[in-house]
């Protein structure tokens, strides 16, 4: 029976009544956390004690209590141990631990924060209902409660990994003014990559032609995304492991330490280093921002958010070339690589400090609680090595890495593709591979994504198209803006504004893409006019791109092939997120960014390869006699091609032996793109407009 109101104070009251708060159903996937003796008797705070019977009906009851939750086998109680730090700590309301508790205690219970007083609130009585047996319960029966348990929309899931809980918390704290504050910073972080992205496309040429290494340009690409593709699954984890902000945090150091070692760089071995380390950073800030637009949007309304955060490559599609131009003609290549290691630090860092102080934001209001573990250092580090789940990131890593390498060392290998070492490592890396995706599968205690998930075959055709678009993409595209500068006599400025058609086309298409999904709710229908489309233009760039073709040709192949590119990238991340729940939002996605740096770096090593065996005898077989004797300067250096005059024998040459090489790239890729049609025939026609997985204010 409940103890007497005249032997106990209010405070003592509302405190018993909220410990003994019975957890409803919903509430199972909580963790059991069992109390001492000496820590029951503490249920009792300062006041006037209880009779000892009483005490003992509270200790029965709390037992007994927890005897029934343990023998349903579920874990359901770590709201009670919040409830327990609550009656502990009620004599010192104006202790900040206590003020979390209480707060995140009142949405519990399905009440705002109170504006009064701390000793006014503890004169209040709170009255909940209780859902156990209530006659054996005593204390906390019908007749002494009437309130009822809140939503769990109201507080972040409890069975998913500390990242993902603290973006929910986040979401669940924020106004709409932080929400929008969000946005606009990935819009300012996407600007200033853009422009990064367009000056250094244009400078890259120049860079390695000045160690006279022109032609190596695929070879940085592959080993550049092949190191990018190992990454995203250790990110992945660190994002729900650590935190969105974490992580952003690192990879933004990575990028930045890239771009210093790019403009300090005086040989082409200190440019593939910095390549790496920016291709890492940038990859990985790339894809947490993608992981954070996902965490605050519906699905619905991803397409017209990520069509928005992604608007500011129409902007930086011209003005990035021409400042490219400008750094060429009046300070230096190293300056265009130096001024991003100042610039996208200062622009992306505001990023971090803004969802750190929303986290913060949200531990105070007792959204979120971080709670002590109670491990020691060992077992810390145990515990976080198997999170992390550490054997299945080196199994893939390893395998990924010795897979894809073979694509560059072939090129110099003794007996290129033949060559005993080059077949034994890509079979080594295929069978780590194998052996990775089967430990995830029976043997990985925490796998980053269930195997459910990763055999969904909506999962499996997005990845297929994101590996297949991009393979076929940069089967030609590397020495694209080297080609419009050789056969189309463009400038360096012009030919960034021609190979930046995607980006403005894009920048238009995604949004009325996005508003369609949106209205509709469906998006594979508009994968199925986007392939043919695709296929299409590729297959005209064959024709239109040929020593005197006219350039208006081109751009028309690229404004189709933009239209085409832009349903891709849109349908295949809604089509990764729809198909899990938000505590693998991050492994779905690093699935697909993976799935996307395997194609580029597959499209890339094709590239080096038909440019290697197609280019240099093209040169041979076109170069005028007296140019032979510089055949290798011309084939390693952009700007000894451009040095000759414009409808001389030498440069007529060359152009000829860029269509001879550049036809030859489009054919594979064009031939290959067929197997898009079979990556969207496997989604499923999902209806976003009936699926929710966010939390809190979102767009």
């Amino acid at each position: 029976m409940p103890p007497h109101p005249k032997i106990m104070n209010w405070s003592t009251v509302r405190a018993v009544r909220l410990e003994l708060f019975a957890l409803g159903l919903q509430h199972r996937d909580f963790t059991i956390m069992s109390d001492s003796d000496f820590q029951v008797m503490n249920y009792i705070p300062n006041g006037k004690p209880l009779h000892l019977n009483q005490a003992i009906n509270v200790h029965k009851w709390l037992f007994d209590a927890r005897g029934r939750y343990a023998r349903l086998k579920d874990t359901a109680l770590r709201t009670w141990s919040v409830a327990f730090r609550y009656v502990l700590l009620v004599s010192h309301p104006t202790n900040s631990t206590t003020m979390a508790i209480r707060n995140r205690l009142q949405l519990l219970m399905g009440r705002k924060t109170p504006s009064s007083s701390a000793g006014e609130d503890m004169e209040t009585p709170v009255t909940i209902n209780a859902s156990l047996n209530d006659k054996e319960a005593g204390i906390g029966s019908p007749d002494h409660t009437t309130a009822s348990y809140p939503n769990d929309k109201d507080l972040p899931s409890e069975d998913v990994q500390r990242g993902v809980k603290n973006i929910q918390a986040v979401t669940l704290s924020w106004s709409r003014r932080w929400l929008a504050t969000v946005l606009i910073l990935i819009w300012l972080f996407t600007l200033a990559n853009g422009f990064k992205s367009s000056i250094l496309a244009s400078l890259t040429p120049y860079a390695t032609s000045s160690f006279q290494s022109h032609s190596l340009l695929t070879v940085i690409d592959i080993v550049a995304n092949a190191m990018t593709a190992a990454v995203y699954i250790p990110m992945a984890k660190m994002l729900d492991l650590w935190g969105r902000a974490e992580g952003f945090l690192l990879m933004l150091g990575f990028a930045t330490l890239g771009m210093v070692l790019f403009a300090a760089s005086n040989n082409i071995y200190t440019f593939c280093a910095a390549q790496v380390f920016y291709s890492v950073g940038f990859g990985g800030m790339v894809y947490s921002v993608d992981v954070l637009a996902a965490d605050v949007t519906n699905l619905r309304n991803r397409g017209l958010a990520f069509a928005f955060t992604s608007s500011p490559w129409m902007i930086t599609a011209f003005a990035g070339s021409k400042a490219a131009e400008g750094f060429l003609e009046h300070v230096s290549w190293q300056w265009g690589f130096g001024a991003f290691a100042i610039i996208v630090p200062v622009v992306a860092f505001p990023l971090y400090v803004v969802l750190k102080y929303n986290l913060r934001k949200a531990e105070k209001k007792g959204i979120v609680i971080h709670e002590s573990s109670g491990r020691t250092l060992v077992e810390n580090i145990i515990h976080y090595l198997i999170e992390f789940d550490l054997p299945g990131v080196i199994l893939f890593a390893a395998g990924l890495t010795v897979f894809l390498l073979p694509f560059t060392l072939a090129m110099s290998a003794p007996q290129g593709w033949k060559s005993d070492y080059i077949i034994a490592m890509i079979v080594v890396g295929f069978i780590l591979l194998v052996l990775f995706a089967l430990y995830q599968m029976y043997l990985a205690p925490v796998p980053f994504l269930k195997h459910k998930y990763l055999f969904d075959r909506t999962v499996l055709g997005a990845c297929l198209l994101d590996f297949t678009y991009n393979m076929c993409y940069y089967c030609w595209n590397s020495y694209f803006t080297s080609f419009l500068q050789v056969v189309n006599n463009l400038s360096v400025a012009e030919a960034g504004y021609v190979n930046s058609t995607f980006q403005v086309v894009s920048g238009v298409l995604l949004f009325i893409v996005g508003y369609i999904i949106r209205k509709t709710g469906y998006f594979r229908w508009l994968l199925i006019i986007g392939v043919p489309l695709y296929i299409f233009a590729q297959g005209l760039m064959i024709h239109f791109r040929q020593p005197n073709g006219y350039i208006g040709y081109i751009v028309m192949c690229e404004i189709f092939i933009s239209v085409g590119g832009s349903v891709f990238i849109l349908c295949m991340q809604l089509a990764v997120l729809a198909a899990v729940d938000h505590q693998y939002v991050a492994a779905a996605m690093a699935v697909l960014f993976v799935s996307g740096s395997i194609g580029g770096a597959v499209g890339n090593a094709i590239s080096g390869a038909i440019w290697t065996n197609t280019f240099e005898k093209a040169l041979v077989r076109y170069l005028p006699e007296s140019a032979l004797p510089d055949l290798a300067t011309i084939y390693s250096s952009l700007p000894t091609q451009l040095s000759y005059p414009v409808n001389s024998p030498e440069r007529i040459g060359i152009q000829k032996a860029y269509g001879y090489a550049q036809t030859r790239m489009l054919a594979a890729g064009t031939g290959l793109m067929v197997l898009s049609f079979v990556a969207v025939f496997m989604m499923r026609n999902m209806n976003l407009k009936k699926m929710s997985q966010t939390k809190g204010v979102v767009f």
